[in-house]
């Protein structure tokens, strides 16, 4: 008589997420760094059709890395589920956590009953009317959540890049300052390799805007702030 094959849970578990991180890993590196007027998001990301950065309700941007069909369709499962609770209640009880906590148990329900973990880590940003309202959240491929101040990377090898942070950020950094800390610490991750306009994807979230906040930054205007006097 055969006996069926038998994992553990454990074991289950491990090589689960060790297939997420590895499929994670190839992909390139996104950092979020609070400014002076709001947040920014930069992604490593030489496609100008397949965006890693989008917008999903008035405040709040999505950000994702790994395998692009994944966490698109989690980005658009984030739009529907911002504008039906926007239209049943009100748009200001859409927030930045109650999207990031929707996420996490749609995405830890994921990992632990189906076959096949989805290989993304995801970023959910709210900016607020004041500094101390910006809420930035890393959901990780096991549903796992985390909140983070001042700045955030997510994807890859990241060790080096985080350090650079912790040691470069300062507040109230110009839009532009904020750009090249960016750039600077997403080429930790990949060996120095010089990153210009046309490998970066670039978005903010400026609170001084009127109405949705999120705004897409064009190649242009990257060359421009890359170029501007006073490296982050």
């Amino acid at each position: 008589m055969a006996f069926p094959f038998y994992v553990s849970p454990e074991q289950m578990m491990q090589d689960k997420a060790e297939y997420a991180r590895k499929g994670i890993a190839r992909g390139k590196s996104i950092v979020a760094v609070e400014y002076a007027d709001g947040i920014i998001l930069v992604a490593e990301n030489p496609s100008s059709s397949l965006s890693k950065i989008s917008e999903i309700y008035d405040k709040i941007a999505f950000a994702g890395v790994g395998k692009y069909g994944e966490f698109d369709n989690l980005r658009k499962v984030g739009v529907r589920y911002a504008d039906v609770k926007g239209y049943s209640y009100s748009r200001q009880d859409v927030t930045g956590k109650s999207l990031a906590n929707a996420y996490s148990q749609a995405i830890g329900q994921i990992f632990t009953q189906e076959m096949k973990p989805l290989e993304v880590e995801i970023l959910v940003v709210e900016v607020g009317d004041e500094p101390s309202g910006n809420e930035m959240y890393h959901i990780l491929y096991d549903g796992t959540i985390s909140d983070h101040s001042h700045f955030v990377i997510i994807g890859g090898a990241t060790e080096a890049a985080m350090g650079y942070l912790r040691e470069n950020y300062r507040e109230n950094m110009t839009q532009a300052e904020a750009v090249q800390m960016c750039r600077k610490a997403l080429g930790k991750t990949n060996d120095e390799k010089a990153l210009n306009e046309n490998s970066l994807e670039v978005s903010v979230l400026d609170r001084r805007r009127e109405g949705r906040k999120y705004q897409r930054i064009r190649t242009e205007e990257i060359r421009q702030l890359l170029g501007s006097a006073g490296s982050g």
